[in-house]
Protein backbone atom coordinates (compact mmCIF):
# COMPACT_ATOMS: atom_id res chain seq x y z
CA UNK A 1 0.00 0.00 0.00
CA UNK A 2 1.20 3.59 -0.70
CA UNK A 3 2.84 5.81 2.64
CA UNK A 4 0.65 8.20 3.19
CA UNK A 5 0.69 11.55 5.19
CA UNK A 6 -1.31 14.55 5.13
CA UNK A 7 0.08 16.78 2.32
CA UNK A 8 -1.49 19.12 -0.12
CA UNK A 9 -2.72 18.34 -3.05
CA UNK A 10 -1.50 19.57 -6.67
CA UNK A 11 -2.95 22.83 -6.89
CA UNK A 12 -2.53 23.70 -3.62
CA UNK A 13 -6.11 22.15 -2.58
CA UNK A 14 -5.95 20.60 0.87
CA UNK A 15 -7.15 16.82 0.40
CA UNK A 16 -10.37 15.43 2.18
CA UNK A 17 -10.08 12.63 4.32
CA UNK A 18 -13.22 11.01 2.87
CA UNK A 19 -12.08 11.31 -0.89
CA UNK A 20 -11.98 8.64 -2.85
CA UNK A 21 -11.22 8.37 -6.51
CA UNK A 22 -11.08 5.27 -9.02
CA UNK A 23 -7.84 5.35 -11.03
CA UNK A 24 -6.76 3.79 -14.08
CA UNK A 25 -3.33 3.62 -15.93
CA UNK A 26 -4.08 2.50 -19.47
CA UNK A 27 -0.94 1.45 -21.37
CA UNK A 28 -0.26 -0.40 -24.27
CA UNK A 29 1.11 -3.73 -22.16
CA UNK A 30 -1.47 -3.07 -19.29
CA UNK A 31 -4.32 -1.55 -17.84
CA UNK A 32 -3.89 -0.72 -14.15
CA UNK A 33 -6.78 0.17 -11.70
CA UNK A 34 -7.04 1.32 -8.05
CA UNK A 35 -9.12 2.98 -5.79
CA UNK A 36 -7.17 5.90 -4.07
CA UNK A 37 -8.02 8.21 -1.36
CA UNK A 38 -7.40 11.61 -0.61
CA UNK A 39 -4.06 11.41 0.93
CA UNK A 40 -2.72 9.07 -1.95
CA UNK A 41 -3.09 5.58 -0.58
CA UNK A 42 -4.23 2.79 -2.53
CA UNK A 43 -6.86 0.66 -1.13
CA UNK A 44 -7.56 -1.76 -3.69
CA UNK A 45 -6.05 -2.59 -6.93
CA UNK A 46 -6.95 -4.37 -10.33
CA UNK A 47 -4.96 -5.14 -13.46
CA UNK A 48 -5.66 -6.94 -16.37
CA UNK A 49 -3.26 -7.27 -19.34
CA UNK A 50 -4.41 -4.94 -22.39
CA UNK A 51 -5.68 -6.63 -25.58
CA UNK A 52 -3.09 -3.93 -27.63
CA UNK A 53 -3.93 -6.28 -30.87
CA UNK A 54 -7.44 -6.83 -30.81
CA UNK A 55 -10.58 -4.39 -31.86
CA UNK A 56 -11.58 -1.21 -29.62
CA UNK A 57 -14.50 -3.18 -27.68
CA UNK A 58 -12.60 -5.98 -26.83
CA UNK A 59 -9.92 -2.81 -25.85
CA UNK A 60 -12.52 -1.32 -23.91
CA UNK A 61 -13.92 -4.55 -22.36
CA UNK A 62 -10.62 -5.24 -20.19
CA UNK A 63 -10.90 -1.67 -18.91
CA UNK A 64 -14.24 -2.23 -17.67
CA UNK A 65 -13.07 -5.63 -16.24
CA UNK A 66 -10.33 -3.63 -14.01
CA UNK A 67 -13.54 -1.03 -12.59
CA UNK A 68 -16.19 -4.18 -12.22
CA UNK A 69 -13.20 -5.35 -9.25
CA UNK A 70 -13.09 -2.01 -7.98
CA UNK A 71 -16.83 -1.13 -8.22
CA UNK A 72 -17.15 -4.97 -6.32
CA UNK A 73 -15.66 -3.10 -3.29
CA UNK A 74 -17.40 -1.66 -0.38
CA UNK A 75 -15.73 1.18 -0.80
CA UNK A 76 -17.16 1.83 -4.16
CA UNK A 77 -20.42 3.96 -3.26
CA UNK A 78 -17.86 6.55 -1.31
CA UNK A 79 -15.84 7.17 -4.71
CA UNK A 80 -16.67 10.73 -6.00
CA UNK A 81 -14.87 10.46 -9.67
CA UNK A 82 -12.76 8.56 -12.15
CA UNK A 83 -8.96 9.41 -13.26
CA UNK A 84 -7.61 7.76 -16.42
CA UNK A 85 -3.77 8.53 -17.13
CA UNK A 86 -3.71 6.95 -20.60
CA UNK A 87 -0.69 6.18 -23.24
CA UNK A 88 -1.69 9.02 -25.85
CA UNK A 89 -2.19 10.76 -27.74
CA UNK A 90 -4.91 12.02 -26.02
CA UNK A 91 -7.26 15.04 -26.52
CA UNK A 92 -9.05 15.86 -22.97
CA UNK A 93 -10.87 18.76 -24.80
CA UNK A 94 -13.51 16.29 -26.49
CA UNK A 95 -12.38 13.57 -24.49
CA UNK A 96 -11.11 11.11 -26.88
CA UNK A 97 -7.25 9.08 -27.02
CA UNK A 98 -5.50 7.69 -29.62
CA UNK A 99 -2.64 5.83 -28.28
CA UNK A 100 0.03 4.69 -30.62
CA UNK A 101 0.90 1.01 -28.88
CA UNK A 102 -3.23 0.48 -29.19
CA UNK A 103 -3.97 0.97 -32.65
CA UNK A 104 -8.12 0.18 -32.14
CA UNK A 105 -8.53 3.10 -30.63
CA UNK A 106 -8.05 6.03 -32.62
CA UNK A 107 -10.43 9.08 -31.14
CA UNK A 108 -11.92 6.29 -28.59
CA UNK A 109 -14.34 8.22 -26.98
CA UNK A 110 -13.02 6.61 -23.48
CA UNK A 111 -14.65 9.59 -21.18
CA UNK A 112 -17.96 8.53 -22.15
CA UNK A 113 -17.45 5.03 -22.22
CA UNK A 114 -15.86 5.13 -18.65
CA UNK A 115 -18.43 7.17 -17.31
CA UNK A 116 -20.76 5.06 -18.47
CA UNK A 117 -18.71 1.51 -17.19
CA UNK A 118 -18.44 3.51 -13.83
CA UNK A 119 -22.41 4.15 -13.38
CA UNK A 120 -22.05 7.93 -14.27
CA UNK A 121 -19.27 9.00 -12.54
CA UNK A 122 -17.56 12.11 -13.47
CA UNK A 123 -14.11 11.31 -15.54
CA UNK A 124 -10.87 13.19 -15.54
CA UNK A 125 -8.74 11.89 -18.87
CA UNK A 126 -4.42 13.44 -18.38
CA UNK A 127 -1.67 11.53 -20.53
CA UNK A 128 0.31 9.14 -18.67
CA UNK A 129 3.01 12.07 -18.88
CA UNK A 130 1.04 14.31 -17.02
CA UNK A 131 -0.02 12.05 -14.73
CA UNK A 132 3.22 11.14 -14.20
CA UNK A 133 3.69 14.18 -13.31
CA UNK A 134 0.74 14.87 -11.06
CA UNK A 135 2.16 11.57 -8.84
CA UNK A 136 5.73 12.83 -9.08
CA UNK A 137 4.34 17.08 -7.43
CA UNK A 138 2.23 15.25 -5.28
CA UNK A 139 3.78 12.25 -3.88
CA UNK A 140 7.40 12.71 -5.37
CA UNK A 141 10.46 14.54 -6.39
CA UNK A 142 8.77 17.30 -7.66
CA UNK A 143 6.86 17.67 -3.85
CA UNK A 144 7.25 21.06 -2.84
CA UNK A 145 8.35 23.17 -6.10
CA UNK A 146 6.00 25.29 -7.61
CA UNK A 147 7.49 25.25 -11.44
CA UNK A 148 8.55 21.51 -12.71
CA UNK A 149 9.23 19.15 -15.50
CA UNK A 150 8.59 15.92 -15.16
CA UNK A 151 9.62 13.44 -17.88
CA UNK A 152 9.00 9.46 -18.54
CA UNK A 153 12.35 8.13 -20.19
CA UNK A 154 11.17 4.57 -21.25
CA UNK A 155 10.33 3.05 -24.29
CA UNK A 156 9.27 6.74 -25.75
CA UNK A 157 10.10 9.77 -23.85
CA UNK A 158 6.74 11.49 -22.02
CA UNK A 159 5.96 14.80 -20.05
CA UNK A 160 3.95 17.01 -18.02
CA UNK A 161 4.81 20.54 -16.46
CA UNK A 162 3.73 21.90 -13.18
CA UNK A 163 3.22 25.93 -13.40
CA UNK A 164 2.70 28.35 -10.44
CA UNK A 165 1.52 24.91 -8.28
CA UNK A 166 -0.79 23.67 -10.54
CA UNK A 167 -0.71 20.65 -13.08
CA UNK A 168 -0.59 22.80 -16.62
CA UNK A 169 -2.29 20.31 -19.05
CA UNK A 170 -2.67 22.75 -21.91
CA UNK A 171 -6.41 22.55 -24.35
CA UNK A 172 -6.13 18.83 -25.02
CA UNK A 173 -4.02 17.60 -22.25
CA UNK A 174 -0.32 17.14 -23.79
CA UNK A 175 0.87 20.10 -22.41
CA UNK A 176 4.83 19.42 -21.42
CA UNK A 177 5.28 16.72 -24.14
CA UNK A 178 9.37 17.01 -24.13
CA UNK A 179 10.20 14.11 -26.08
CA UNK A 180 8.75 15.72 -29.32
CA UNK A 181 11.15 19.10 -29.11
CA UNK A 182 13.98 18.42 -31.72
CA UNK A 183 16.85 18.71 -30.76
CA UNK A 184 18.93 17.82 -33.59
CA UNK A 185 17.72 19.97 -36.82
CA UNK A 186 19.20 17.69 -39.13
CA UNK A 187 18.94 14.36 -37.12
CA UNK A 188 17.12 11.12 -37.98
CA UNK A 189 13.75 11.51 -39.19
CA UNK A 190 11.27 10.04 -35.67
CA UNK A 191 7.96 8.38 -36.07
CA UNK A 192 6.30 11.76 -35.44
CA UNK A 193 6.84 13.41 -39.02
CA UNK A 194 10.15 15.70 -37.33
CA UNK A 195 13.64 15.57 -37.26
CA UNK A 196 15.96 15.53 -34.13
CA UNK A 197 13.58 14.45 -31.79
CA UNK A 198 14.48 13.89 -27.68
CA UNK A 199 12.71 10.92 -28.27
CA UNK A 200 14.52 9.62 -31.63
CA UNK A 201 18.25 10.00 -29.45
CA UNK A 202 16.96 9.10 -25.70
CA UNK A 203 14.45 6.44 -25.65
CA UNK A 204 15.51 3.29 -24.66
CA UNK A 205 15.24 1.68 -28.19
CA UNK A 206 17.48 4.65 -28.89
CA UNK A 207 19.77 3.98 -26.91
CA UNK A 208 20.35 0.25 -28.13
CA UNK A 209 20.10 0.87 -31.41
CA UNK A 210 22.89 3.78 -31.03
CA UNK A 211 25.15 1.40 -29.23
CA UNK A 212 24.75 -1.75 -31.40
CA UNK A 213 25.68 0.55 -35.10
CA UNK A 214 28.71 1.72 -32.65
CA UNK A 215 30.41 -2.08 -32.21
CA UNK A 216 28.43 -2.77 -28.47
CA UNK A 217 27.10 -6.41 -28.79
CA UNK A 218 25.28 -7.68 -25.41
CA UNK A 219 26.55 -10.62 -23.70
CA UNK A 220 26.15 -14.08 -23.18
CA UNK A 221 22.62 -14.31 -22.14
CA UNK A 222 21.79 -10.77 -22.35
CA UNK A 223 19.41 -8.70 -24.29
CA UNK A 224 19.99 -5.85 -26.86
CA UNK A 225 18.47 -3.43 -24.39
CA UNK A 226 18.81 -0.26 -22.73
CA UNK A 227 19.68 -2.13 -19.24
CA UNK A 228 22.21 -4.17 -20.55
CA UNK A 229 23.98 -0.75 -22.55
CA UNK A 230 23.94 0.57 -18.87
CA UNK A 231 25.47 -2.52 -17.36
CA UNK A 232 28.26 -2.43 -20.48
CA UNK A 233 28.75 1.44 -19.87
CA UNK A 234 29.64 0.52 -16.11
CA UNK A 235 32.06 -1.83 -16.91
CA UNK A 236 33.14 0.87 -19.33
CA UNK A 237 32.65 -0.37 -22.82
CA UNK A 238 32.81 3.02 -25.18
CA UNK A 239 30.08 2.71 -27.26
CA UNK A 240 28.01 2.56 -24.30
CA UNK A 241 29.15 4.94 -22.51
CA UNK A 242 29.10 7.18 -25.64
CA UNK A 243 25.47 6.23 -26.37
CA UNK A 244 24.45 7.11 -22.72
CA UNK A 245 26.18 10.57 -23.36
CA UNK A 246 24.43 11.26 -26.25
CA UNK A 247 21.07 10.56 -24.38
CA UNK A 248 21.88 12.53 -21.50
CA UNK A 249 22.54 15.40 -23.84
CA UNK A 250 19.54 15.58 -26.03
CA UNK A 251 17.71 15.31 -22.78
CA UNK A 252 19.46 17.72 -21.30
CA UNK A 253 19.16 20.21 -24.32
CA UNK A 254 15.07 19.63 -24.05
CA UNK A 255 15.36 20.21 -20.81
CA UNK A 256 17.50 23.44 -20.83
CA UNK A 257 14.45 24.98 -23.60
CA UNK A 258 12.11 24.17 -21.46
CA UNK A 259 13.47 25.66 -18.47
CA UNK A 260 14.26 28.74 -20.48
CA UNK A 261 10.77 29.02 -21.81
CA UNK A 262 8.72 28.39 -18.34
CA UNK A 263 10.97 28.85 -15.75
CA UNK A 264 10.94 25.71 -13.92
CA UNK A 265 13.16 24.38 -11.29
CA UNK A 266 13.07 20.81 -11.30
CA UNK A 267 13.51 18.52 -13.89
CA UNK A 268 12.27 15.01 -12.53
CA UNK A 269 13.32 11.86 -14.96
CA UNK A 270 11.81 8.67 -14.41
CA UNK A 271 11.22 5.34 -16.53
CA UNK A 272 13.02 2.60 -17.03
CA UNK A 273 16.17 4.16 -18.78
CA UNK A 274 16.52 6.26 -15.79
CA UNK A 275 17.01 3.00 -13.86
CA UNK A 276 20.25 3.55 -15.39
CA UNK A 277 21.40 5.57 -12.31
CA UNK A 278 24.37 7.67 -12.32
CA UNK A 279 25.37 6.38 -16.33
CA UNK A 280 22.82 8.57 -17.22
CA UNK A 281 22.45 11.51 -14.75
CA UNK A 282 25.91 12.34 -13.97
CA UNK A 283 26.35 13.18 -17.84
CA UNK A 284 23.10 14.80 -17.58
CA UNK A 285 24.28 17.06 -15.21
CA UNK A 286 26.85 18.10 -17.04
CA UNK A 287 25.38 18.47 -20.23
CA UNK A 288 22.53 20.61 -18.45
CA UNK A 289 25.08 22.98 -16.91
CA UNK A 290 26.42 23.76 -20.42
CA UNK A 291 23.21 23.76 -21.77
CA UNK A 292 21.17 26.26 -18.81
CA UNK A 293 23.20 28.85 -18.67
CA UNK A 294 21.43 32.30 -18.29
CA UNK A 295 20.88 33.50 -14.84
CA UNK A 296 17.37 32.46 -14.42
CA UNK A 297 18.03 28.70 -15.27
CA UNK A 298 21.39 28.00 -13.65
CA UNK A 299 19.94 27.14 -10.10
CA UNK A 300 17.79 23.96 -12.07
CA UNK A 301 18.12 20.62 -10.68
CA UNK A 302 17.82 17.19 -11.74
CA UNK A 303 15.99 14.77 -9.67
CA UNK A 304 14.91 10.99 -10.07
CA UNK A 305 10.92 9.98 -10.09
CA UNK A 306 10.25 8.62 -6.68
CA UNK A 307 6.62 7.20 -7.42
CA UNK A 308 7.62 4.15 -9.00
CA UNK A 309 5.33 2.02 -11.26
CA UNK A 310 2.64 3.01 -8.88
CA UNK A 311 3.17 6.61 -11.02
CA UNK A 312 0.05 6.70 -13.75
CA UNK A 313 -2.31 5.67 -10.94
CA UNK A 314 -1.56 8.22 -8.11
CA UNK A 315 -1.12 10.90 -11.20
CA UNK A 316 -4.31 9.66 -12.38
CA UNK A 317 -6.02 10.00 -9.00
CA UNK A 318 -4.64 13.43 -8.22
CA UNK A 319 -6.12 14.85 -11.71
CA UNK A 320 -9.31 13.52 -10.36
CA UNK A 321 -9.22 14.73 -7.11
CA UNK A 322 -8.37 18.23 -7.82
CA UNK A 323 -10.47 18.52 -10.85
CA UNK A 324 -13.18 21.71 -10.46
CA UNK A 325 -16.57 19.70 -10.06
CA UNK A 326 -18.61 19.36 -6.94
CA UNK A 327 -17.91 15.94 -5.49
CA UNK A 328 -20.66 13.95 -4.96
CA UNK A 329 -21.95 13.41 -1.28
CA UNK A 330 -20.11 10.34 0.09
CA UNK A 331 -23.19 7.57 0.50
Amino acid sequence: MQSSTSDSLPGDRTPMQTSLVAALDIGGTKIAGALVDGEGALLLRSRRPTPAREDADTVMAAVAEVLADLAASPLWPAVTAVGIGSAGPVDRSVGTVSPVNIPAWRGFPLVSRVSEAAGGLPVELVGDGVAVTAAEHWRGAARGHRNALCMVVSTGVGGGLVLDGRLHTGPTGNAGHIGHISVDLDGDACPCGARGCVERIASGPNIARRAAENGWRPGPGSDASAAAVAAAAREGDPAAVASFERAAQALAAGIAATATLVEIDIAVVGGGVAGAGEVLFAPLRRALHRYATLSFVRGLTVAPARTGTDAGLIGAASAALTAPRPHRAPV
